[in-house]
């Protein structure tokens, strides 16, 4: 019972400030504009100070940890699956193949997993291990595909010299390393400047999920005409829902035998639902939003389901 308050409860501010987005633009509230100029903000303001903010307060041995090795076993297979079943099997290229990747294997690792690990686990240390994982090792990856494969497209680009200033052109992977480089110095920051990035950076979650619910209001397609077909979505589902955590499970147990509470920690972070920044990145590098809206809302239904059976399964009262 009480693990079922907890997904409900880490569940509750997702439907209710998607449903409040689409609402919003349902009414034509905040103007036809409104989803980019949200979406900008994320991406640009947002999204940075919140990453700045809890890389720099980390310390540096957070990897440290011979369970993360089973949650990116299952993260670099799944998330390599989606890439090439978006390419081969669904017509996409290499910058919509990015977004296919995230949605089959990026994580809702913050502010779902945090709740839901506090009351399963006790505490949000592995969470925390994980946001760092995706923080720091994927999201640049995918940043790097999405920024390439625009380019390639025929965006702007600008060839070498645009993929080596990329660090400092992204303020996503930009706010990383300033992170990290503020962590590994040891650097102590004025109150008034972290107190401000914590201000700033608890936009980013809210503001995504209202963004998110603002796109549901436009329809199946997207600004480039494509409407990603439930196929497409169910095999991302599929992915992050079911074969992730089974993966993480089989890595985890078997392969390197975990103690059950170990075990439990990383199947139930595999088996997070997409992460909204799916939807963030697609949006602001112009891509389908379809794909990533569609599986960030399926993946949140399914999970609900899968994470009660792997605390059912794997939990200690079992």
């Amino acid at each position: 019972m009480a693990t079922m308050h907890a997904l409900l409860s880490g569940f509750a501010p997702i439907w209710i400030l998607t449903a409040i987005g689409y609402a919003a633009g349902r009414g034509g509230l905040l103007g036809e504009q409104a989803e980019s100029v949200l979406g900008r903000f994320v991406f640009h303001v947002a999204m940075p100070a919140a990453l700045f903010t809890m890389v720099s307060g980390s310390r540096p041995a957070s990897f440290a940890h011979v369970s993360m090795v089973a949650f990116a076993a299952g993260t670099a297979l799944v998330s390599g699956l989606g890439y090439v079943v978006g390419r081969r099997f669904f017509g996409r290229k290499r910058a919509d193949g990015a977004i296919s990747s995230m949605a089959s294997g990026y994580v809702n690792s913050a502010n779902l997993g945090i709740p839901v690990a506090v009351q399963v686990l006790g505490d949000a240390s592995f969470v925390a291990q994980v946001i760092l994982f995706q923080v720091l090792l994927v999201s640049p990856v995918i940043l790097t595909l999405l920024d390439s494969g625009t380019q390639a497209a025929g965006r702007p680009g600008g060839g070498l010299r645009r993929m080596l200033t990329m660090p400092v052109r992204n303020p996503v992977i930009m706010a990383s390393l300033l992170g990290v480089a503020v962590s590994v110095s040891g650097l102590r920051l004025p109150a008034a400047v972290t107190h401000s990035c914590d201000v700033l950076g608890a936009a980013a979650v809210p503001t995504a999920l209202i963004t998110l619910g603002l796109s549901l209001h436009g329809g199946p397609a997207d600004g480039t005409g494509r409407v990603a077909g439930r196929a497409e979505v169910g095999v991302a589902v599929a992915l992050k829902t079911l074969v992730q955590p089974l993966v993480a499970f089989a890595v985890a147990g078997p392969l390197l035998h975990l103690p059950d509470h170990q075990v439990l920690a990383v199947v139930l972070c595999s088996a997070l639902p997409t992460a909204q920044n799916a939807f963030i990145y697609a949006r602001q590098y112009g891509l389908d939003t379809g794909l990533a809206r569609n599986s960030v809302v399926a993946s949140t239904v399914v999970s609900m389901l899968t994470l009660s059976f792997a605390t059912w399964a794997l939990g200690p009262s079992r």
